[in-house]
């Protein structure tokens, strides 16, 4: 299962905490496919796209979180992969 299909499954800490692994072992299988790389970028590009999230959220016809879930961590973290 690619890790963008992880996101939509995580419900609880322990599944975030097996996204975030297979977001590691993505990324030294497939760096290829990260815009951000390095923990530089990949920071950058997190606050980045948190500080934008709201947009994401009304594009995408959703309420925009007050209290964040365990999956709207995993969103943020997949948004940073490649969130220029």
């Amino acid at each position: 299962m690619k890790v963008q299909e992880m996101v939509a499954g995580i419900q609880s800490k322990a599944d975030l905490v097996r996204f975030i692994q297979a977001l590691a072992e993505d990324l030294r299988a497939h760096p290829e496919d990260w815009e951000n790389d390095s923990l530089e970028r990949y920071l950058t590009a997190l606050s980045s796209w948190l500080a934008d999230s709201e947009g994401y959220y009304r594009n995408q016809g959703l309420d925009i979180p007050v209290s964040p879930t365990w999956r709207h961590l995993a969103e943020m973290l997949i948004a940073a992969m490649m969130y220029e």
